[in-house]
Parts: C-alpha cells; structure tokens; sequence
C-alpha cells in the first residue's frame, strides 16, 4: 500500500531527513504545512525542539529523533557522531582512517515507510544523510513514495541514475551547497501566502522547487553539468509537475591546459 493510499493528505508535507540543527526548517514554514524534521543526534533534535518549541505546539513541525532506515528489522542500531564537525555524523560505520573522529552510539532506528505512513504523503523530501542517500532513495522509491519534489546530495553518481531511473523524474536542478548563503541572501520565494524575501544561512541546502532560478534540465543536460562540475556538495533536484527545456543546455567553460 503506498503512503497516498494509506493517509490521505490534502497538506503539504515537507520531509527534512537528514535536519542537523535545523537550519532548513524555517524556509519549509513559508512552503508547506507540515515539516517533518528527521535527526538520529540527540544533542541537535533536542536543540530543534527547543529553538522550534512554538511551531511543535501548533502542529507545524514534528521531530523525529531516529535513525531512518530502509531495513524494517532494525529498532537500535550504532549511529556515528563527529566529535567535531556534527555534519559529518552518520549511520554507516567511517573508513578505518577517520574511525578514531568519531564517537558511536546506539540509537533507535525507524524503518522510512513506518515515518512517512504516520505524517503522510510528501511534497519535497530534502535526502541529506551521509552517505546513507543512497539507499534511501532506494527504500523511497520501492515504497512507490515519488514526491512532486525532492533532492539529494551527489557525493555519488548513484543517486542521480536512481532519480533518472525512478520512472518519474524527467526535469532536474543543481544546487551548489557551497555557494547558497552567497547565491541566494536575500532571495525572492513563493510563499503559502505570497512571494516573500529569504537569506539561506550557510550550511543550509537552499531552495527548491520553483525557488531555483533558471529552468529545467533534461536528464541529458544534468548529465552533462555534473560530469563539468564534478560530484560533491551539490543537491540534485528533480520534480515531475515540469516539463525540462530541452533546448537549454548547462553553459560550459572550455578549459585549456596548455603544455611546453
């Protein structure tokens, strides 16, 4: 049974997985009407609770503190915090280079159809789970939960080939998480109640949706700016309610490297 069928939601629910301290929460007030923060930390999803406790009251945000997980077996597992850089925590074990950075502890775990069947259907679904996106999108997709919108970070080709091969997802967007504060202080988006004026912090993942400038890409094209630009710190966003323009492909600067 797929979530549509299981919850009937006339909402726009807005998914954060992968939350951190919650720095994208408050530009998903202005887009939807329910935010559902997902973050397996305790220290940061009680920092959520707090800095969002009026929100909570009203129904407007929900905190998960969990880690998701596509295995439905699971109910605590070992959860990787960094000792110093909190963004770098993360469900799979790190490589035995960088072990001794991080501090394991043991969480409970909630399976991703069990959190989407109780908060209903999606809208966006931000995927930010170090290197855990993967199989998310994986476990999303087997659930037939296909959002209108939805992004995930391309550390690895994988995920953009999981977007391509979906089934829905035809148009798509980049989005350079190093450059959001810059590219887009003082933004222009489109409100529940009007467009209105936005600053994404540092760190955030920025806009989505009709809030990215430029237009649509083909598969073909995000193909070919990735393969440019490189993997890394960049959201992949891909929606099914736009048709991508198939004459607009990614300007590229030719590089030449000149030997003697």
């Amino acid at each position: 049974m797929s979530v549509s069928q299981a919850v009937p939601n006339s909402r726009k629910v807005i998914y954060d997985l992968g939350s951190n301290n919650g720095d994208d929460i408050p530009y998903y007030l202005h887009k939807g009407d329910l935010v559902v923060a997902v973050e397996a930390n305790p220290s940061l999803a009680e920092g959520i609770r707090r800095l969002f406790a009026g929100e909570i009251r009203r129904g407007l945000v929900v905190v998960e503190n969990c880690v998701l997980t596509a295995d439905s077996s699971l109910q605590l597992v070992p959860f990787f915090v960094h000792r110093s850089n909190h963004v770098l925590s993360q469900f799979p074990p790190p490589a035995p280079d960088v072990a001794g950075e991080y501090l394991e502890m043991a969480l409970p775990a909630r399976p991703l159809k069990e959190v989407f069947s109780e908060h209903g259907e999606p809208y966006y679904v931000k995927v930010d789970l170090e290197h855990y996106d993967a199989l998310i999108l994986e476990a999303l997709f087997r659930e037939e939960i296909r959002p209108p919108f939805i992004s995930a970070e391309s550390h690895s080709v994988d995920i953009f080939c999981l977007l391509v091969t979906s089934g829905k997802y035809r148009a798509f967007k980049l989005v350079d998480g190093s450059s959001v504060s810059q590219r887009f202080g003082n933004h222009s988006i489109k409100g529940k109640n009007g467009d209105v004026r936005y600053s994404f912090p540092p760190h955030s993942a920025g806009p989505f949706g009709e809030d990215i400038p430029g237009p649509w890409l083909t598969a073909t094209n995000m193909f070919k700016l990735l393969a440019y630009q490189g993997l890394g710190w960049k959201d992949i966003h891909a929606t099914q309610t736009e048709e991508p323009d198939p004459l607009c492909e990614p300007k590229l600067q030719v590089r030449l490297r000149w030997t003697i």
